[in-house]
């Protein structure tokens, strides 16, 4: 009861500031599942455009709304959920960050190094005797007895590093979120929507090029109509930064519908559907 008289007084406010003034060309309004595809200038956007459509069709149909900034406080997340039925979506598909992989432990040696007991010397009572070098020695002895040279020192055995370890197999990357999901769950429930398909606020005149969220709901919902719509002046209500609206006449123009046509790449239907949406502008 609470939600149904907030959203009658907001309708009020609504209309009293900007008209919200509706008006229906190649389409008229008709309870049947639809996709309204319009311009996007202003956080009042979704206002408006709910409050420009008849009681029938705002029952149906829900807007979408950017999470981070209409659930940022227990009001504006109660004012979306309780009085516009929106649908939430992020503006962004995020992955969980994975865990941080575990720092590499040197393995434990395979034997210990035992250092062999040092051999005690007793003390001799004999006269010291030059030493003689043994080389000397051997070479001396090799002329007496004609022994040949002893073969060369065979250079030492390198002994093989052991085998490294084979690393841990790497976990795979976490399923990025799919910020389409909400509004094709609206659709499959027989919901109409409300989307921007620029995706965020432009700043001038025209809306910016269209992305392709659009594009895949149409091939997905071949049934559900496509309308597209232009909304006037609201940028000037409650242009960006601001939280003051000002009272301005607004209308919201709405066209003749779209679908996708046999055959028809994504670009070029976008770039159709958002000409569709300035043509508008001038009626």
């Amino acid at each position: 009861m609470l939600a149904k008289l907030t959203g009658w007084l907001l309708l009020g406010i609504v209309r009293l500031l900007t008209g919200a003034q509706a008006r229906w060309y190649g389409c008229p309004p008709k309870a049947e599942q639809r996709i309204y595809f319009a311009n996007h200038q202003s956080h009042a956007d979704l206002v408006m455009i709910w409050a420009a459509l008849p009681e029938e069709l705002r029952s149906i149909t829900r807007p979408i709304a950017a999470r981070d900034y209409w659930a940022n406080t227990p009001f504006k997340r109660w004012i979306t959920t309780e009085v516009f039925n929106a649908v939430y979506v992020e503006r962004a598909a995020t992955a969980p960050a994975a865990p941080a992989a575990p720092e590499p432990v040197a393995p434990a040696p395979a034997f210990a190094v035992v250092a062999a007991p040092i051999e005690r010397i007793e003390p001799s009572m004999e006269p010291l005797l030059p030493a003689t070098p043994r080389t000397e020695t051997v070479n001396e002895l090799q002329g007496v007895l004609d022994l040949p040279a002893p073969p060369p020192p065979a250079p030492p055995v390198e002994t093989p590093a052991p085998a490294a370890e084979p690393a841990p197999p790497t976990e795979p990357a976490a399923p990025v979120s799919d910020p389409l999901a909400p509004l094709v769950e609206a659709l499959r429930s027989g919901d109409s929507i409300i989307i921007f398909p620029e995706g965020t606020r432009g700043h001038t005149g025209e809306p910016q090029k269209f992305k392709s969220g659009l594009y895949t709901l149409a091939t997905m919902f071949p049934d559900v109509v496509l309308v597209p719509a232009w909304i006037d002046n609201v940028q000037r209500v409650m242009p960006k930064g601001e939280i003051v609206p000002v009272p301005i006449l607004c209308s919201v123009t709405f066209g003749a519908p779209l679908r996708v046509e046999e055959g028809e790449e994504r670009r070029p239907f976008l770039d159709r559907a958002r000409a569709a949406v300035i043509a508008l502008r001038d009626i």
